[in-house]
């Protein structure tokens, strides 16, 4: 296994300075540049223009600003932002960053739990009215067109029957009273939600390490979750911070609502098409031939195995989370990755651009490498030499 980790390990440095080469070729071809702001101006001198491209670098040879550019990439420096001079882009990233993912990724484990459950559930009754109409429905969502659909979301139950914001992530009247920073806020969201999720996740792989019995198990799970529940409502209702996490949670509803709707079709359809292949393998078989319930020969023979594919495409979905849906943050106004990449080609910002999408690029390396890892633990006969 460490030997097959250092490969990977060659291949992701190999493929990401690949990635960004192809990266900074492409942004660099885009015509034009941030100093065009500036030509039809007839107050700002040609003087000046030249001077903002010597101050920023673009005065020199693409070959030079390439080198430049893969020097400060392997030593953890994206630049300094063109459009918000002369804050780093790093900086910008990790203002935007926990925004993107506290709402992308609950989006994404809404739908890969909604996908998962209703693909298990169609594949294992298979031709009734429950697969034909669950089916149409994700088929449908899956295939809609984002942004009418966002809008359509947002005219019904924002405008017309007014049960949620129409846009931004908070309330400005709420947050004039308290001086509190908003990254803050989001990374409470983040680390809460994670230490909660990371909890649950121990507490259900130590009651099946343990061969616990199953009433004694579920007590142990109920409870975790009842204690999990607990601490948050607590944090939540007794705190500054909490009050505008509030806040922050009520405004993302309506988009997280939006992604899954849109995003658990695909999920759905590949738990329905692996299940249906491993439904026909022999140790399936074998399983309902001794009698076993038909739950258990469902979710512990055929869903466990089934997973795989579904694994891989959640580890993935979860890295892609970080570039954030720009559509969707578009339509919504949130100010996340996916806003912050739009803004950054519009107004021609090439290191943020780049950086924004190099970014995105490691986290989805980075994936592909965990989901290999988790293949070998969810599935004993993969091995990797």
């Amino acid at each position: 296994m460490w030997k097959y980790l250092f490969k990977r390990l060659i291949q992701i440095v190999i493929t990401l300075y690949i990635y960004a080469s192809i990266v900074f070729i492409i942004v660099y071809m885009q015509p034009g540049d941030i100093s065009q702001i500036y030509i039809n101006d007839p107050q700002i001198p040609p003087e000046a223009r030249e001077a903002l491209l010597e101050r920023l670098g673009l005065n020199q040879p693409v070959h030079i600003q390439y080198i430049n550019f893969m020097k400060n990439l392997f030593t953890g420096n994206l630049g300094i932002s063109f459009s918000q001079y002369p804050r780093p882009v790093w900086e910008l990233i990790k203002e935007r960053l926990p925004r993107t993912v506290a709402l992308f990724v609950i989006a994404t484990l809404l739908y890969f739990s909604l996908g998962f459950y209703l693909g298990k559930l169609i594949a294992w009754k298979r031709g009734g009215l429950i697969d034909y109409s669950a089916t149409v429905i994700g088929v449908v969502l899956f295939t809609v067109y984002t942004p009418w659909f966002a809008i359509l979301l947002l005219w019904i139950f924002g405008y017309k029957l007014g049960w949620l914001p129409i846009g931004k992530f908070n309330d400005p009247l709420l947050w004039r009273q308290y001086e509190i920073d908003q990254n803050l806020v989001f990374g409470y969201i983040v680390g809460v939600g994670g230490a909660a999720l990371l909890f649950l996740f121990v507490v259900f792989l130590l009651g099946r390490k343990l061969y616990l019995p199953r009433a004694l198990r579920w007590t142990i799970h109920l409870g975790a979750l009842g204690l999990v529940t607990a601490v948050i409502v607590y944090l939540l209702w007794s705190t500054t911070i909490g009050l505008l996490a509030r806040d922050i949670l009520y405004h993302m509803i309506l988009p997280a609502i939006t992604v899954t709707l849109i995003a658990f079709g695909g999920t759905m359809l590949l738990m329905r098409d692996s299940m249906l292949e491993v439904t026909r393998e022999d140790y399936v078989l074998a399983a309902k031939a001794k009698g076993l319930p038909d739950k258990a020969v469902r979710d512990k023979h055929a869903a466990r195995n089934a997973l795989l594919p579904v694994v891989t495409s959640f580890v993935l979905a979860l890295a892609f989370t970080v570039d954030g849906g720009i559509i969707t943050e578009t339509i919504f106004s949130w100010p996340g990755m996916g806003l912050l990449l739009l803004q950054a080609v519009l107004e021609e910002d090439m290191p943020l651009a780049i950086g924004a999408l190099v970014f995105t690029g490691i986290f989805a390396l980075v994936a592909h490498l965990v989901a290999d890892i988790l293949y070998a633990f969810l599935d004993p006969r993969i091995r990797y030499d």
